[in-house]
């Protein structure tokens, strides 16, 4: 029974299960290296929850309940009375498996643990744990708290009891499943970024501009965000990690990262958490930066 619920980081995709986490009514263990970062989530977490109190889709009471239910810290400790601890750091396998080695140690013999990755192998990460079979995929959508989906991704030791366990958990959560099995990028990713890798391309060869590229698609696909728009809200190092993961494990020359998403990350132009990316997010409206 799942009553208690760590997440590592919280960054955007952290401070988003987090709210959902302690919305549904279970208590929260938030943990990031840095107390600036953590101070930041709770700023997000409490915004966004205005936003639904605005809605009415959270009273009052609810909110301060939820606040209440969410302990931040820098000390993988905090985790010890965790049934469940979910790894929502950056996308770097290296930095995966360095914070579960940290982690391991604090974990209760039955805790189950999941990667939030959007790409990397759930098989590769689980077999460096001491719990395989305990280990999956749970994948959740940006913005997290407003996205239905969730891809479970079981690894090849992820016992049934594991799966089912925590798919009850992401419809607890009002979430809709999909499974995926364990390739690259899963099935979200797998589609959706070289379709924005695509977009990078046709900038690059000067097919059209970033303006004309992103009206293009959300008028004549009925995309709700360009390409490019959506690149920079998902973080462009997020974006090239992916299409780096796709390409080296499925070795296609399709998902080759486009130079242009390379040069942009090379120059810390990172999208929106950065202030600029395809736009420029210094004034009251984004203003394309090619």
């Amino acid at each position: 029974m799942i009553k208690t619920i760590g997440v590592i980081g919280a960054g955007q995709m952290g401070n988003g299960i987090a709210h959902v986490c302690a919305a549904s009514g279970f208590d929260v263990k938030l943990v990031d290296l840095s107390q600036d970062q953590l101070d930041a989530a709770l700023a997000t977490i409490t915004k966004n929850m205005d936003r639904q109190v605005k809605r009415s889709l959270l009273s009052e009471d609810d909110k301060a309940g939820a606040l209440g239910r969410i302990e931040m810290g820098v000390d993988y400790a905090l985790f010890g009375g965790c049934d469940f601890v979910i790894e929502a750091a950056t996308e770097n396998e290296e930095i995966k498996r360095a914070i579960f080695q940290q982690l391991l140690p604090h974990l209760k013999a039955d805790a189950l643990l999941a990667s939030n990755t959007s790409s990397i192998s759930i098989t590769r990460l689980a077999a460096s744990t001491d719990r395989p079979e305990r280990f999956i995929g749970m994948h959740f959508m940006l913005p997290v708290p407003v996205m239905k989906l969730v891809e479970l991704i079981r690894g090849l030791a992820t016992d049934e009891e594991t799966f089912q366990a925590i798919k009850t958990l992401a419809e607890t959560l009002g979430k809709d499943v999909a499974v995926a099995e364990d390739f690259p990028a899963f099935i979200v990713n797998r589609i959706l970024l070289p379709m924005i890798n695509e977009a990078v391309y046709t900038l690059y060869e000067g097919v059209g501009g970033v303006e004309a590229i992103d009206k293009a698609m959300r008028l004549g696909a009925n995309h709700p965000m360009g390409p490019l728009e959506l690149a920079d809200f998902i973080g462009l190092d997020t974006c090239l990690s992916i299409m780096q993961v796709l390409y080296e494990g499925l070795a296609d020359s399709k998902y080759r990262p486009c130079p242009l998403l390379v040069k942009y990350v090379e120059a810390g132009w990172l999208g929106r958490k950065a202030g600029r990316g395809f736009y420029d997010y210094g004034g009251e409206t984004p203003v394309p930066t090619r």
